[in-house]
């Protein structure tokens, strides 16, 4: 294949500030056609506001924007689509009470909405983008019925049928399996010999090494460099995106466990899939519960922390049993849960920091049935200063904050209740390195006051990093506890396929 030569898109001095928080300073990026050029930085660099001047949802202070070597002086989404810029963003942006099929027909088709609309062709139309991309999804399932990587399969298949020919994916792996990423990565790599440029963002360093061309960092909103593929490792590309060196992704720390906190025995969930479950996590432990998407992980947090009770078998809290029927039941037990979709149920992102704080604790900030202002704030305080979260104040609305400080909030809930048993479904999915290290530290802190940690993670790195234990899940059940000693990236893998 011949070097790709033509400028698809170029992004020159870029500056932009909100509420005079200067978000990008004279940020500079261009992408060639047929390459994948990776944006990388930490939570708060500035890629999120560059994407959003790109796509037109947002203009630029000052700066220039091309595309194909013209101006774009006043861009919008409109323009941006008519451009043949199209992104794919980390949370999808699709009607959960429409099916796939009309989900895609509305990205995709134009003309009066005074039309004759045949339902066929609609059906055919979804299912070829969807079989382009190896996705067996029926076209006319609800978008609600859909889990996370199948809603992001869909959003692939919108921005492949718009034909793209600038394509930004932020973040588009966050909920995919590993075999699922091996698709994406072949749909690129076709569309790449097409000759569309792909701007791919993503916190997965060994993802970038992997797919990029070219790798091009920001920090603190300025273009701290751009390196092409080869020319800088893991080590030096952490350099680049933190200012500093990072000692350890993963700060483990040898702790001294206590007794049996929870224990599962012989637990199922008929309605969810579970059976014949038994575990137990100690005072002081983080037990890694790992698995591919499908297997159980969340159901089993999910039905630990009450939201779909279990049905037969046993839960012991400190040796005692106790029947978990409801979230109010969990927390009144000491049990803490963070879900995966933080955007959607861990956090509230039109709420101030002060109340997402305190939501889980209202009872020690009211006063005769009323929210004391004061209280809730000097909580809010506490926990915005012990786990480093950047906000301008605590009255901030939590989504003006970055991912990693909006996932520290959603931990600072929880961590107000003292819960004897924390599970934390996919903590760090989403955010940057950076921010990684400072969340694996708070689990370590945690665990070392005695916390009772469940981890579920997709990322391998992180369960065997963290995990004092680790749970392998598959179709429904545990099929094996693995010492940290003998877990390996291989012995996971093949339990978590079904091979004892």
């Amino acid at each position: 294949m011949s070097k790709p030569n033509t400028l698809l898109l170029e992004a020159k001095s870029i500056s932009k500030a909100f509420a005079g928080v200067q978000a990008l300073k004279s940020a500079s990026f261009d992408l060639i056609e047929g390459e994948v050029h990776a944006l990388v930085g930490e939570n708060g660099a500035g890629k999120s506001t560059l994407i959003k001047i790109m796509t037109g949802a947002v203009n630029a202070d000052s700066g220039t924007f091309f595309v194909s070597g013209r101006a774009v002086p006043h861009n919008d989404p409109g323009i941006a689509r008519a451009l043949g810029i199209a992104a794919i963003y980390q949370q999808p942006a699709l009607f959960p009470h429409l099916t796939v099929a009309e989900n895609i027909a509305l990205a995709l088709e134009t003309g009066s909405g005074w039309r004759k609309v045949t339902w066929k062709r609609r059906y055919q139309r979804a299912a070829e983008l969807l079989g382009r991309i190896g996705a067996s999804i029926d076209p006319e399932r609800l978008v609600s019925s859909l889990s996370m990587p199948e809603q992001q399969l869909v959003e692939i298949a919108k921005a492949i049928g718009a034909e793209a020919r600038i394509l930004i994916m932020d973040e588009p792996t966050a909920s995919l399996t590993d075999r699922e990423v091996e698709t994406l990565f072949s749909v690129i790599g076709l569309l790449r010999s097409r000759g569309v440029g792909i701007i791919y963002i993503s916190h997965r360093l060994e993802e970038i090494s992997a797919i990029a061309d070219r790798i091009t960092v920001l920090r603190d909103g300025e273009t701290i460099g751009t390196k092409r593929k080869g020319e800088v490792d893991r080590q030096q590309l952490i350099r680049m995106i933190v200012g500093r060196e990072l000692a350890a992704v993963f700060p483990k720390r040898k702790v001294t466990f206590g007794n049996i906190v929870l224990e599962l025995r012989n637990v199922g969930n008929h309605a969810r899939g579970l059976h014949d479950i038994s575990l137990s996590v100690r005072s002081g432990e983080i037990l890694g519960l790992s698995g591919l998407v499908g297997a159980g992980r969340t159901e089993l947090a999910e039905t630990i922390f009450g939201l779909t009770p279990a049905d037969s078998g046993e839960v012991m809290l400190r040796g005692v049993p106790v029947r978990v029927s409801s979230p109010a039941d969990a927390i009144q037990s000491g049990i803490g849960y963070l879900p995966e979709d933080r955007r959607q149920h861990g956090v509230i992102l039109n709420m101030p920091v002060s109340a997402n704080t305190s939501l889980a604790a209202l009872k020690a900030v009211s006063r005769t049935g009323l929210i004391d202002a004061v209280e809730e704030r000097h909580l809010a305080e506490r926990y915005v200063t012990q786990l480093s979260i950047k906000t301008p104040s605590v009255y901030a609305d939590l989504e003006t904050l970055s991912g990693g400080n909006q996932q520290k909030v959603a931990l600072a809930r929880w961590l107000t209740v003292n819960p004897s048993v924390l599970i934390l479904d996919e903590p760090t999915q989403g955010v940057d390195v950076g921010s990684k290290s400072e969340i694996h530290s708070i689990m370590i802190d945690l665990a070392e006051r005695g916390v009772a940690i469940i981890m579920i993670s997709s990322e391998l790195p992180e369960i065997l990093g963290m995990s004092d234990r680790i749970a392998v899940m598959y179709e429904g059940s545990i099929v094996r506890v693995l010492s940290r000693e003998e877990a390996t990236q291989q012995n996971i893998l093949s339990l978590a396929l079904g091979h004892k």
